[in-house]
């Protein structure tokens, strides 16, 4: 019960960050993060400088949607995916 009741209680995470001086023009790209094991092992990540094509001031967030947590629910924690975007 305790374990079904933290499961269902848990939420959504997300990290935000800046670099330079921040998000300026308001273009956004996303991507994924493919991740095993509860995030263990990296399949692929995304490169957000590169997402940024250039720009030397844009913001980053990852965030573990509710698309994500039911992909990682689905698959009992071994495939666990993260959204990231990128304003410039």
């Amino acid at each position: 019960m305790l374990l079904a009741i933290s499961v269902i209680m848990t939420s959504c995470y997300t990290l935000t960050f800046s670099v330079g001086r921040g998000a300026t023009r308001g273009d956004v790209v996303t991507g994924k993060n493919h991740y095993l094991i509860g995030g263990l092992v990296a399949l692929s990540t995304c490169d957000p400088a590169e997402m940024a094509r250039g720009a030397s001031n844009y913001t980053v967030t990852v965030t573990h949607t509710f698309i994500d947590g039911l992909l990682a629910a689905i698959t009992g924690g071994i495939y666990s995916p993260t959204t990231v975007t990128v304003e410039r």
